[in-house]
């Protein structure tokens, strides 16, 4: 590490099930994982571990760790005598890195993402750990200052608090004509686009983006992803008679995406909940500006009028006087590309590089 390279290998747990039939839905996709890949070119590891029913939310750090331990133990008598845990999400995997830390006498660092700290403290057992977890953690890291702020509330020590926010591949996402990706994806070359991109559940706000639909009589709405909600939202456009302006595109592949960014006038991000949304930026990385709620990281990415606009309220009425307001005074797409610019990978992999380094100094203290 002191060299500047890093040797990484992830081990990734998911629960046990018997069955890959697909009527088991998510349950059957965990059967299907494979216990061994390689990912751009890091080894990964896929252990099972028992999530038993009811009561696995308790227990789910105990047996996470337990059943990444066979493999972490078998990955150092081969070699890999790896100097610290970088666990991601507080709960349960940051749990079981503390676990597994006294296990094996090494330090451990853990990355907040969103739900783990503005959802799962609601109950009381899973916060007492979190907080237990954070007060043991030599480091603890948040996507955005938002989360870490959070943490703070709930107790945790601010020395130890660190803020590296996620950044965007500038490469793959990148702007496209506009009139070129329409064309690619079979939209009107002269029409108003606006996208929503992720998992079809309530709290991503695709609901919103469609009632908006009847404050604006002349906009397309694009909604991409997948998920239980899909047949409640189309029939919601049924029942608001903006149907034909609404069209769901299914999962898109993330290679595609730019294509989509770039085709749409602006993103809409609905969240209720959200710590660092990765689609902000992806959108802006493709010259396409965003209409967003005001929620967690969110305000510290959309910061100027090139990045788009901070919605006021989480409601249909807001997301249209924000498309309105963009609209009458849309900025350059050159300038929104900018500003996603200042969002690079680099600087994160930078920053956890030096403070996995002064860990490894230091011993105990981040």
């Amino acid at each position: 590490m002191r060299t500047g390279r890093v040797e990484v290998k992830v081990v990734a747990p998911v629960p046990w099930f018997p069955s890959t039939h697909p009527r088991f839905g998510e349950y059957a996709q965990f059967a299907s994982t494979p216990r061994h890949e390689t990912r751009n070119g890091i080894e990964v590891h896929h252990p099972r571990y028992v999530l038993p029913p009811k009561v696995g939310m308790n227990v789910a750090p105990w047996t996470l760790a337990v059943g990444a331990w066979p493999t972490i133990r078998r990955l150092q008598r081969e070699g890999f005598d790896f100097d610290l845990i970088d666990a991601h999400y507080y709960y349960p995997d940051g749990v079981a890195a503390m676990l597994l830390s006294r296990w094996l006498s090494k330090p451990f660092v853990v990355t907040a993402r969103g739900t783990d700290l503005n959802l799962i403290p609601q109950h009381a057992w899973p916060r007492k750990l979190i907080l237990q977890t954070a007060a043991a953690a030599h480091a603890s890291i948040g996507v955005c200052q938002a989360l870490m702020d959070t943490l703070a509330e709930l107790g945790a020590s601010p020395d130890r608090l660190h803020t590296l926010r996620n950044g965007v591949d500038l490469q793959r996402f990148s702007p496209k004509l506009r009139q070129e990706a329409r064309e690619r994806l079979g939209l009107q070359p002269d029409a108003a686009y606006l996208l929503s991109v992720g998992h079809l559940i309530e709290r991503k706000g695709h609901h919103i983006a469609i009632e908006a639909m009847r404050h604006l009589p002349d906009v397309q709405l694009l909604i991409a992803g997948a998920g239980p909600e899909q047949q409640a939202l189309q029939q919601q456009a049924q029942a608001l008679g903006v149907a034909n302006r609404v069209r769901f595109v299914g999962l898109i592949a993330h290679e595609e995406l730019a294509w989509w960014y770039s085709a749409a006038d602006a993103l809409a991000l609905c969240s209720s909940r959200e710590g660092w949304a990765n689609v902000l930026l992806e959108s802006m990385a493709c010259g396409t500006p965003v209409l967003a709620t005001n929620i967690w990281g969110t305000p510290e990415v959309v910061t100027c009028a090139a990045a788009g606009r901070l919605l006021d309220a989480r409601t249909p009425e807001a997301l249209a006087d924000a498309w309105l307001a963009l609209r009458a005074d849309p900025p350059e797409r050159e300038a929104t590309r900018r500003h996603a610019e200042r969002f690079s990978w680099e600087a994160t992999t930078q920053g956890q590089l030096k403070l996995f380094e002064r860990i490894q100094a230091q011993g105990v203290q981040a």
